[in-house]
């Protein structure tokens, strides 16, 4: 245990949530600080996409012992369910037997750790606006509007989890050799909704990640324990099959009996889902360093923030605190050294797994529906299950390990490179599970 300190989080979403538990748990005092209204008295605004739990959120909820807590409210998806436009559906798996991701709605998880936190003891402040802090004192500075008067809360340690636009890494950002770059993306999303039968049960296959690929724009849907699913649109703002060009409820209708006709029986609301709920942006954020001295550090959205389309946005966030807990239990009260070396490790696998998202999106949305690229995850699969030891493909890598982002990134780059060969083999689409195919593979990986 170490020496009890008085810590403030800022932001009290999943990893500002999950992150004071771990410190409640080593003996702190944690007060954590949101601006907005406590999340369980307030309904989502339409702006949600449906998080996926994998093995490194496992991670960081068993060492504190909610992993069967958060199980409950969630759904095992173990494959992606693609729809193509002539209304074929292909279902692709992600891993072996028995790997799966969870399906679980932001808000509903959300509220659940909340619950969890105060349970452990630790207080929250809600609406409780913090604007600046004093890195070198751990002081925050707190008011009703920004150039109103403002109080100050002193404490020993501040952690900025308080999102992509923090307030916390707005004061960092004024000090020298900060480095900080942000990037807007051309897509932007909107949420749609598929209600539940009037049985309660799911319309499609709750154990899917369901996307409906169309090149530059895609649908994909995550089920929800209530029998709905969360449906989320990816689509330019500008251009070609754009936000821009959906501006009245015929274009709508048009555009989804155009590209994704088989929604027509299970989004009964699109229009007002459409037209009332948020079109939102995507960004990505990064920095460094993440600390100052041994008082104030970022964490999760604040120090990296990334597009949702590895579905590691929340696992990147909980692996940081993960590898915080390793270095505090590593070098008991050496605050200096636990920021230290909990950035260092965690800023070369942040950086990883942004790049990794963003690729993702080009395969979610075109690839999945090219047959060459199928065949090439088929041989993978192929492959790696008579060579376990030899081949562990990139989604697994990412996914169902606990491998750092960097080098899985790394090797997943050589295997391609790999598989780029072996698809140029003459009839590879008749000889894909031959031996002259797993000798050529054999042969480029020595």
């Amino acid at each position: 245990m170490q020496t009890p300190q008085k810590i403030a989080i800022v932001g009290s979403g999943l990893v500002g949530t999950l992150l004071a538990i771990y410190l409640k748990k080593q003996g702190h005092t944690v007060h954590v600080y949101d601006r907005s209204p406590d999340i369980r008295t307030v309904e989502f605004s339409g702006r949600s996409i449906n998080l996926v739990m994998s093995n490194r959120g496992w991670k960081a909820m068993e060492d504190v012992g909610l992993d069967d807590e958060i199980r409950k409210i969630g759904i095992p998806v173990d494959k992606r369910a693609i729809h193509l436009k002539d209304g074929k559906l292909n279902y692709q798996y992600y891993g072996k037997d028995g790997e799966a991701i969870f399906s679980l709605s932001r808000g509903v998880l959300n509220r659940r750790m909340i619950d969890l936190a105060e349970e452990e003891g630790i207080e929250f402040f809600f609406e409780h606006k913090i604007w600046d802090v004093t890195l070198a004192t751990a002081t925050l500075h707190i008011g009703e509007t920004e150039r109103g008067e403002w109080a100050e809360l002193q404490y020993d340690k501040v952690f900025g989890a308080d999102g992509a636009f923090s307030r916390i890494r707005h004061r960092m950002q004024r000090q020298s050799m900060f480095d900080y770059s942000q990037e807007f993306m051309k897509l932007g999303y909107k949420e749609l909704h598929i209600p539940a039968n009037e049985d309660g049960t799911h319309k499609i296959d709750k154990n899917s990640l369901h996307i409906w690929p169309r090149g530059n724009f895609m649908l994909m849907a995550l089920a929800n324990l209530d029998g709905s699913f969360t449906c989320t649109l990816f689509m330019p703002f500008e251009g070609e099959n754009s936000f821009e060009q959906l501006k009245d409820e015929t274009s709508l209708v048009d555009f989804f009996a155009n590209y994704f006709p088989d929604t027509k029986e299970v989004i009964p609301d699109l229009i007002r889902d459409f037209f009332k709920n948020p079109t939102s942006y995507l960004a990505i954020m990064k920095c460094y360093p993440w600390t100052f001295e041994d008082k104030v550090a970022l964490i999760g959205d604040a120090s990296h923030a990334i597009v949702p389309f590895y579905g590691h946005g929340m696992n990147a966030g909980f692996e940081d605190i993960t590898v915080l807990s390793q270095m505090m239990t590593k070098y008991g009260d050496d605050w200096k050294t636990i920021f230290e070396e909990y950035q260092k490790s965690r800023k070369p696998n942040a950086d990883a797994i942004a790049e990794l998202s963003l690729r993702n999106f080009i395969e979610m949305s075109t690839k999945t529906a090219d047959e060459k690229f199928l065949l090439q995850k088929k041989i993978e699969k192929w492959f790696s299950d008579k060579h376990p030891n030899m081949w562990l493909p990139l989604y697994s890598r990412v996914t169902f390990s606990l491998q750092p982002y960097s080098e899985a990134l790394a090797i997943g780059d050589f295997q391609n490179k790999i598989m780029e060969e072996v698809m140029q083999m003459p009839n590879i689409e008749e000889e894909w599970n031959s031996k002259k195919v797993e000798d050529k593979i054999i042969a480029l990986l020595k």
